[in-house]
Order: C-alpha cells, then sequence, then structure tokens
C-alpha cells in the first residue's frame, strides 16, 4: 500500500508541476473565467454536493462525530452559495502576477524592480469543512499557482464532488485540470508523501488543529506557512478611554470564541484596574465567560478562579478567559513577550507614546491600537480572502491572500548596458 501511495502521490505532484507552468502563464481573463465557471458549476450541481455530503455525515455520525463537527462539515445550500460567491469575490480581486514595482534607474543607467510571481505548486492540507477546497483553489488559481489539496478524511466524498466541479470549470475556461488535484484518497500516508516533495511541491500550508500544524512542522522537507497557536491579548492601559477599552474586551473575547483572533489574555495596568475590571466582570458574567485572574485581579474580583501560569500559554478556544493586572506597559509587553504566539496584540489607550512603543516593541504579525483583535482577518484586511495566518517572519506574515501566495524577482531593464 505504501509503494502505491508513493507512485500516486509521485503522479500527482509532477501533474501539478506541468500544470503550474501553464497557469502561471495564464493571463487574468482566463483565470476569471475559470472561477466564474466552476462558481456556476457548483450552483447547478447543488443537489449531487448535498447527496455526497450526506455520505460524509452519515460515517461522521456512525463514527460519533460531535454536533460541532458535524455542522462544520455540512454542505447546506447556503454554503454551496457561499462557496460560488466567494469564487466570483476572488475573480474580482486584482490579480497580483506580473505586478512591477519599486522599479528605479541606478547611476549605471539600469532600471531595477521587483515583479511579483507564482510560488509554483502550493500543498494544502486541512480538516473537516469541505468549503476550503473551493475557497483554496480560488486562492491558488488567481494567484497563478497549481494546487494539491489533502482534505479531512471524514470530508472525502465532499471534498472530491468540489474537485469535479473544479475540473470542469477549469477545462471550459481552457485551463489544465491538473491545476487543482485532491487528494483521492484518505491514507494518512499521502500527508507523510506531500510534505516532502520537495522536487514538485513549493511550499505546505495546513489548516487545522495544533497537533496537525505541529506535525507538519516537524516532518515537512518542503517549506510551511503556518501558525501554532492564537494566543492574543489586549492591553487596557491606565490612559484608555474606558468606553472604548470596554466594548474592545468585549468584542476580542466573545464575538466568536472558536477562533484564532480571539483574545485569550486580558492585560490590565493597575492604574485602571479598580475601574474597569468590575464593569468587565459584570459584562462577561452576562455571557457566561469563566475568568481566571492574578493576585492582584483576585483581590478585586474575588469570586473568580486563581489562573495558573499554565493558563498565560494556553489558547482556550472557548468562553475563559485570564486576566492579569500589570504596573503598566513594560510589563504589558514583557508578558505578551513570553506568553503570545505571535499572532495579533492590540493596546488600548489615548497615550500617543505608548502606542508607537507597543507598535514598535511587540514583535506580533499583527498588532493593533485601540481594535479588537477580531480584525486580523484576510477579509478585514481588504485582502478580499485568506488561505489562513501566518506567524512567520520570512515570506508571508498575518493573513495569507493573493500576495502572500506570490513571491517577487528582480528584473533589470536595459538598453544594451554593459558593466565596465
Amino acid at each position: 500500500m505504501t509503494d502505491t501511495i508513493k507512485t500516486y502521490m509521485r503522479e500527482v505532484g509532477e501533474k501539478a508541476s506541468a500544470a503550474a507552468l501553464e497557469i502561471a502563464r495564464a493571463d487574468t481573463g482566463r483565470k476569471n473565467a475559470a472561477l466564474a465557471a466552476i462558481a456556476g458549476i457548483l450552483l447547478d450541481k447543488q443537489a449531487w454536493l448535498q447527496e455526497q455530503n450526506a455520505l460524509d455525515l452519515e460515517h461522521g455520525k456512525n463514527k460519533g462525530l460531535d454536533a460541532a463537527l458535524l455542522d462544520r462539515l455540512a454542505l447546506t445550500p447556503e454554503r454551496i452559495q457561499g462557496m460560488a460567491e466567494g469564487l466570483r469575490q476572488v475573480a474580482a480581486l486584482p490579480d497580483p502576477v506580473g505586478e512591477i514595482s519599486d522599479l528605479k534607474k541606478q547611476p549605471s543607467g539600469i532600471q531595477v524592480g521587483k515583479m511579483r510571481v507564482p510560488l509554483g505548486v502550493i500543498g494544502i492540507i486541512y480538516e473537516s469543512r469541505p468549503n476550503v477546497t473551493a475557497d483554496a483553489a480560488a486562492l491558488c488559481l488567481k494567484s497563478g499557482n497549481a494546487t494539491i489539496l489533502r482534505g479531512g478524511s471524514e470530508a472525502i466524498h465532499s471534498n472530491l464532488a468540489i474537485a469535479d466541479c473544479i475540473y470542469a470549470g477549469l477545462e471550459q475556461a481552457g485551463l489544465p485540470a491538473d491545476a487543482v488535484q485532491v487528494i483521492n484518497t484518505a491514507d494518512r500516508a499521502a500527508v507523510g508523501e506531500l510534505i516532502t516533495m520537495s522536487d514538485t511541491v513549493s511550499v505546505i500550508i495546513p489548516r487545522g488543529g495544533k497537533g496537525l500544524i505541529e506535525r507538519i512542522s516537524r516532518e515537512s522537507t518542503v517549506p510551511v506557512i503556518k501558525h501554532l497557536d492564537g494566543i492574543c491579548h489586549v492591553y487596557i492601559d491606565d490612559e484608555a478611554d474606558m468606553d472604548k477599552a470596554i466594548a474592545i474586551a468585549m468584542n476580542a473575547k466573545t464575538h466568536r470564541y472558536g477562533v484564532c483572533n480571539a483574545m485569550e489574555t486580558l492585560l490590565v495596568a493597575e492604574g485602571a484596574a479598580q475601574e474597569i475590571l468590575p464593569k468587565l466582570a459584570d459584562a462577561y458574567a452576562e455571557k457566561d465567560v469563566e475568568l481566571r485572574g492574578c493576585k492582584k485581579t483576585l483581590a478585586i474580583l474575588p469570586d473568580i478562579k486563581a489562573a495558573t501560569e499554565e493558563d498565560w500559554d494556553t489558547e482556550y478556544l472557548a468562553p475563559v478567559l485570564s486576566i492579569r493586572i500589570v504596573d503598566g506597559i513594560d510589563q504589558a509587553i514583557a508578558h505578551i513577550h513570553a506568553h503570545s504566539s505571535d499572532h495579533t496584540d492590540s493596546i488600548v489607550t489615548e497615550n500617543y507614546s505608548r502606542i508607537m512603543q507597543f507598535l514598535r516593541e511587540v514583535d506580533s504579525s499583527s498588532v493593533m491600537v485601540n481594535a479588537s483583535t477580531r480584525f486580523a482577518d484576510g477579509f478585514e484586511y481588504g485582502l478580499g480572502a485568506e488561505i489562513g495566518i501566518s506567524t512567520d517572519k520570512l515570506h508571508a506574515r498575518g493573513p495569507v491572500g493573493l500576495e502572500g501566495l506570490t513571491s517577487q524577482k528582480y528584473i533589470v531593464l536595459g538598453e544594451g548596458h554593459v558593466r565596465g
């Protein structure tokens, strides 16, 4: 079986490499035509997609998947409509491929600039939600890349059905169907092969739980764009506008719990704690949020749980919040350096000097001022869509949209120039 998987994956990689050359040459009109065609086919095939999805849902129920996972797995008519609309939105975005920037004339007379180019073949490994198949294919296609998609075994019928719609749309637009390939086996050995195919795959993007991402990061011989945790902080300074602070702290925690840009730790300056914490505690109680506090916090809110050292390093993804009172901005930044996952951290203050200090010294992929961490999202950043969030420092950082799926090469323009 392992030899069969190796052979299959090698064929997938070779087909993707060949398709990547053609898709990189495709003009914007053909790529947009393919996206529009796929959107139309998804809507036309809605009943069939739901039939295939029902097979996954039945299998998931038999395996004992909980209600939340089954909900993520379901392809409702609204979600199929959403996939189609997402494809159309990506088609409406500016095409980054071929964009020339920073063109400057040098003393020698040559002009030196940069051109944005596709990465090549992108391998994406994800879990549960079958709509990711369409979203990922759209972003890779528009950015001129071929892609190999490996979804979770629990969604294999749904993913392969969506893949058939994608293949049909690519062929309708005159583009190679191999530009998007969905792995047709649930065998985990396929993942092991994909993440070591450095001769054909340019980059791996894992989307899923921490365990999956840790494994990919540890075992991949292909560069990985990823984030492991979303341990996000909001720091309320003693010169914060209290109305802003309460609104931001509530939104960052309670807007949605199971997302990577939700606040997990609230830091409060000692000078503001006595005034704001009782108000926040009442507001969080209405939302049934469990609070865990440091000793100073417990002195103000004696009815909450005591926070442990482990709490500062925990991504709850639940209605649980840890609170620490700090001396001021320096101690807040020190706490963030020690415990942040480098995802998103925010300061609430009206003090310009502290704003600039926070922006300079907090080294996360998104650093915010007087705004909820929930804004750390590709759509909210004006990227139109995203393939994920990167906390790496090389290549893409923060929400990864179309531009993050490309690289740049230097271009030199001359008129017969030779170096003397």
